[in-house]
């Protein structure tokens, strides 16, 4: 008989961890030991616990899911720490990998395909949602891109917190024909044509904090 796999859910929704264990435990081939509400509770439950694979959301307050698999794999290097999440932004995927992640998946993975991504998982290998797999893939072949400049950066984190570009200009004591400089040049480094895309991108690509 194939032993089953150890399960540990972390997830600051309860509802959240209760349907996952539902959806894995319908079977037999694995049994959830274990749920934490957090990145810090992660760390101390897999310690306690020894799952053979942890499927770890990536936003929660008390430590997120990137710190928490460093801290996990620091602690037990062959861990296998699957995040399962509902941000596929490019650099939250980027993250998570460098973090040493052995699998990304999106929450509206079915059961069959979260089953046995967490097979595979506990067998060593990585698995990637379709999706995530395609950013990634997009993200290496893509050209590397320019850097913002630290005023077209500071001037980009305004117009993401919603100033006109008159009052960028007040701000930073610019003209406004200045401020529209700077965007037309983040504008040509991010391949954009609008403002929103700008925010977007930035985010994306990790030249600007999230702002939550």
């Amino acid at each position: 008989m194939t032993e089953t796999i150890k399960v540990l859910l972390v997830d600051d929704h309860p509802v959240v961890r209760f349907g996952l264990r539902g959806m894995l435990e319908a079977g037999q081939e694995i049994t959830v030991v274990g749920e934490a509400g957090s990145g810090d509770e992660a760390v101390v439950r897999a310690r306690e616990l020894v799952p053979d694979v942890i499927l770890m959301d990536l936003r929660m307050p008390g430590g997120d899911g990137v710190s928490a698999t460093e801290r996990i794999l620091a602690d037990r290097p062959d861990s296998r720490v699957v995040v399962l999440t509902t941000h596929e932004g490019d650099q939250d995927i980027v993250r998570a990998v460098a973090a040493g992640a052995a699998g990304y998946l999106l929450k509206d993975t079915s059961r069959g395909d979260l089953v046995a991504a967490v097979a595979a998982a506990r067998r060593g290998e990585t698995v990637l949602s379709p999706v995530v797999a395609t950013k990634l893939v997009s993200r290496m072949r893509a050209p590397v891109a320019e850097s913002l400049s630290p005023r077209e950066a500071e001037v980009l984190a305004l117009v993401a917190r919603g100033l006109t570009n008159a009052d960028i200009g007040r701000r930073l004591f610019i003209s406004e024909a200045t401020v529209k400089t700077h965007l037309l040049r983040v504008f040509g480094k991010l391949g954009v044509s609008d403002r929103t895309a700008a925010v977007t991108t930035a985010l994306d690509r990790g030249l600007l904090p999230h702002s939550g």
